[in-house]
């Protein structure tokens, strides 16, 4: 316990000062071959190893990626989906030596863990964080990483679009990523988008493989933001009330020619969950509304705490104000009668649809628009 407060401490301290911060406010714009020589000390090669218990054959699996070493104690960013659940874990330093590590902590649904080399060797290096608020699109970036397998790789390209959603569900956790078009593949998973300047501005985690050159990043603001709770508790804690469902305006629903209370509209409820505790239930008829596919019959949500549940984005607001533990009152309604029901909020398992599955992964992107009806879960 000592050691991980010592690790937190030092992390804190790590965010908050010039290594952890931009290191420069000017334009930069650094011969490539420099920004490589700076920047690629600090990036290490990931192979991580598990095992399928179900199967006869074939049950041994190998995962690559890259991380980024970001303190002298040994701490590398990596993407979740290259360690998480894995029976042993290796890095190689650019230098050539090699190490088993361990995973502090790992969160799927940002693509973000933290390893640390037990005894980790002095004087490292270690990366520069920037700030990722202050990328524009159209500037030039690099990728550095280990695609394939392949030794310490550098592909350009420029910032393609910011805020961009790629993830089919769960819009109150959906991650706004860099969409850059410099090359990734299978192996990039986990190391740094890097500006002209030298600075992490995000992570390399996925691309669309029907596309070409579309790639994504986490930002590196949201892992600066995540890093000490995910040294802390091993993960990032998030609240879960255990429904899946949509809103819908009322116009929307006009066209069924029923009344119908405005609210969420609750389509299914998740097993053992504090929803399916309180009684909540979900839907059974299967509706197209305005080519919008809708499972009627649920329960609507019209206030959470007395507050009315009036757009999508209050949906997400309140949501990110919940904490486990909380006791919550919800008024819903339930074939036209007006209920109340309280719950305790519980602390988010990990739901099928959580993972990233990374570089190559075929992730489709959806729209930045929150009034379309995408699905929901909290």
């Amino acid at each position: 316990m000592n050691k991980t407060i010592a690790l937190l401490v030092f992390v804190g301290f790590l965010l908050t000062s010039s290594v952890g911060m931009s290191a420069t406010s000017g334009i930069c714009n650094q011969p490539l071959p420099e920004l490589f020589k700076q920047v690629s000390p600090s990036v290490v090669f990931i192979s991580a190893i598990s095992i399928e218990p179900n199967k006869l054959n074939n049950r041994v699996n190998i995962a690559i990626g890259s991380g980024l070493i970001f303190s002298e104690e040994g701490l590398i960013l990596t993407n979740s989906h290259v360690v998480f659940g894995r029976q042993a874990i290796f890095v190689t330093l650019d230098d050539g030596r090699k190490f088993p590590v361990t995973l502090l902590g790992a969160d799927p649904i940002s693509d973000l863990a933290i390893l640390k080399i037990p005894d980790a060797p002095k004087e490292l290096p270690k990366a520069v964080f920037g700030d990722s608020s202050k990328i524009q699109i159209g500037e030039e970036v690099i990728a550095i990483g280990n695609p394939l397998g392949l030794e310490q790789t550098l592909t350009r390209g420029i910032i393609s679009g910011v805020n961009r959603i790629i993830q089919e569900t769960q819009m109150p956790l959906m991650l706004p990523l860099i969409q850059m078009d410099a090359a990734i593949n299978p192996g990039n998973s986990g190391g740094p988008l890097v500006n002209l300047c030298g600075e992490v501005i995000g992570i390399n985690t996925a691309t669309v493989s029907e596309a070409q050159n579309i790639g994504f990043a986490v930002p590196i603001n949201l892992a600066k933001e995540t890093i000490p709770e995910l040294i802390k508790e091993g993960k990032v804690i998030r609240p879960w009330v255990g429904v899946h469902g949509k809103w819908v305006e009322k116009d929307a629903l006009a066209i069924l020619n029923v009344p119908l209370t405005e609210g969420f509209f609750i389509e299914a409820v998740e097993p053992g969950s504090p929803a399916q505790k309180a009684g909540l239930r979900g839907g059974e008829l299967p509706v197209m509304v305005a080519s919008l596919e809708i499972l009627l019959g649920g329960d609507i949500i019209t206030h959470i705490n007395e507050t009315a549940i009036a757009s999508p984005e209050m949906i997400v607001k309140i949501y990110r104000s919940l904490k486990a533990g909380q006791k919550i009152v919800i008024d819903y309604s339930r074939m036209g009668k007006k209920m109340k029901a309280e719950l305790i909020i519980s602390e988010r398992p990990i739901l099928p649809g959580d993972l990233l599955s990374g570089a190559s992964s075929g992730l489709m992107p959806q729209s930045k628009r929150l009034r379309t009806g995408l699905p929901l879960i909290w």
